[in-house]
């Protein structure tokens, strides 16, 4: 069993940076896709990056070139870094571990841009 738990999240204004972190324990394999969702009130979850199995990142296409999703691997922690952040970056971001045929989710943390 994964256990995800998010922080970071807060007020920013536009233009801003901010990082968040998901901090995880328990027992996963080093191949586990670790990646970011976002939901905006009265909106679907959506996607906004992650690592694959492969190591290959994707990123939606919303944030190209503003965010960024380190991971410090002996730490178990997955980062995502904001950059330029913008009010339609406003959303509880959420971090997820998918590790076949297991899929984790945090309870997230809430980013707000104004």
């Amino acid at each position: 069993q994964v256990q995800l738990v998010e922080s970071g999240g807060g007020s920013v204004q536009t233009g801003g940076s901010l990082r968040i972190s998901c901090v995880a324990s328990g027992n996963y394999r080093a191949d586990t896709m670790m990646g970011w969702y976002r939901q905006a009130p009265g909106k679907e979850r959506e996607f906004v990056t992650a690592i694959f199995y492969d190591g290959e990142i994707r990123y939606t296409n919303s944030v190209k070139g503003r965010f960024t999703i380190p991971r410090d691997i002996p730490k178990k922690t997955l980062y995502l870094d904001m950059n330029n952040l913008q009010p339609e970056d406003t959303a509880m971001y959420i971090c997820n571990f998918f590790d076949t045929p297991y899929d984790y989710w945090g309870q997230g943390t809430q980013v707000t841009v104004s």
